[in-house]
C-alpha cells in the first residue's frame, strides 16, 4: 500500500509529464497519461482518447507551463481514485500570445500507475470571465 506523500508525488509526476509530453509534440507519451477510457473536454464538448491526437494537430504550438496542482485524494477508502485542479499559461510559440485557465482533473490508479482519467480545460477571459471556450472550435469532420 501506497502512502498519500506516494500518490501525491505520483501525481504530480503524471502531471509533469503532460505538459512536457504536449509541449514537445509527443504524442504517443501525452496520450500514455489517460486511461483508455480518458476524456479531454474543451471548446463546450468532451473528446475521447482517440480524438485526442487530432485536437491537438489542430491546436496552437507551444509551451504548456503549468502550475502545481491541487489534489485531493479519494475520501471514500478506494484509494484509487483522486481529483485536482492544475493551473495553466500556455505560450503560443509563433506569437508568444498567453492563454491562461486551468485544469479540473479526475485521476485513476491502474496497473501502470496513476493516469488521468478526465481534464477538463477552463479559459480566463481578459473580462475575468471562466468558460470552456467556443463550442465547436475545433471541426471534428462530418459523422
Amino acid at each position: 500500500m501506497s502512502s498519500s506523500t506516494d500518490d501525491l508525488m505520483a501525481i504530480h509526476q503524471l502531471l509533469a509529464r503532460y505538459a512536457v509530453t504536449i509541449t514537445q509534440g509527443d504524442i504517443d507519451g501525452l496520450l500514455s497519461v489517460f486511461t483508455p477510457d480518458g476524456t479531454y473536454s474543451a471548446f463546450g464538448d468532451t473528446y475521447p482518447l482517440a480524438e485526442f491526437p487530432a485536437l491537438v494537430a489542430a491546436a496552437p504550438q507551444g509551451l504548456f507551463l503549468t502550475g502545481t496542482a491541487l489534489i485531493e485524494l479519494d475520501g471514500t477508502g478506494d484509494g484509487d481514485s483522486a481529483r485536482g485542479t492544475q493551473p495553466l499559461c500556455f505560450v503560443d510559440h509563433a506569437t508568444h500570445e498567453l492563454r491562461i485557465g486551468y485544469y479540473q482533473d479526475t485521476y485513476r490508479r491502474t496497473p501502470d500507475g496513476w493516469r488521468l482519467r478526465t481534464r477538463a480545460m477552463t479559459f480566463i477571459r481578459r473580462s475575468g470571465a471562466h468558460d470552456s471556450g467556443r463550442p465547436h472550435a475545433f471541426d471534428r469532420g462530418s459523422a
